[in-house]
């Protein structure tokens, strides 16, 4: 059954369970997924009070963006539990296949690029709230801490499912590049989350 057609308790019964998927990259989709809904609602909040008339195409065309960021990562926990499958078969593969090592890097390099379109979604839901937070309802500003956290949590995730992918490559140099700009994107985008973060607790003392 695809996420978006499961109940809440539904997913985290299957979390839970001793099945392979859903795991920590759908888990993380959906975290992020969470966290650029948080953005609209902020919008939501904001469009057609008077007080942010001068902002408002500017909040509108924010609550677009993080309404298609929303769906986008819906869709990719599906995709992670998708990609992770023919892993897993390969996995199974006898050593002494000789086509084993070229199905396994294939597969490898599968299951790593939809953690890695996690990140990056993650990534421009946290821009998002970055501006958000100086556009959006002051009445909202615990919901911009909130939703720029979730994403935080769901960069770090996807990050975490790219590297137990990239351990594994035979690649080296591709598994290093990919490496290279996890690592860059959650150095940067980490940092902006906990400064927008820490924005929001200093206006809420």
């Amino acid at each position: 059954m695809h996420t978006a057609e499961q109940t809440c308790q539904g997913f985290l019964d299957a979390l839970a369970s001793k099945a392979p998927v859903p795991g920590g990259g759908g888990a993380s989709a959906l975290v992020g997924a969470l966290g650029a809904a948080l953005c609209t609602m902020v919008g939501n909040y904001t469009v057609g009070k008077k007080k942010y008339a001068e902002v408002e195409e500017d909040v509108k065309a924010l609550m677009a963006k993080a309404e298609d960021i929303c769906a986008r990562l819906l869709a990719l926990v599906d995709a992670d539990a998708e990609a992770f499958e023919p892993l897993s078969k390969a996995y199974a593969i006898p050593k002494d296949d000789p086509n084993r090592e070229a199905v396994m890097e294939q597969c490898l390099r599968d299951a790593a690029a939809t953690p890695m379109e996690i990140l990056r979604l993650s990534c421009q839901a946290i821009d998002l709230h970055r501006e958000m937070l100086d556009k959006g309802s002051v009445m909202m500003l615990s919901d911009v801490g909130t939703g720029v956290i979730f994403c935080q949590s769901a960069l770090y995730g996807a990050a975490l499912n790219v590297r137990v992918n990239t351990k594994s490559m035979t690649d080296r140099t591709f598994a290093k590049a990919m490496d290279e700009e996890t690592d860059a994107l959650v150095e940067q985008y980490g940092t902006i989350a906990r400064q927008v973060y820490n924005v929001v607790l200093g206006r809420l003392a």
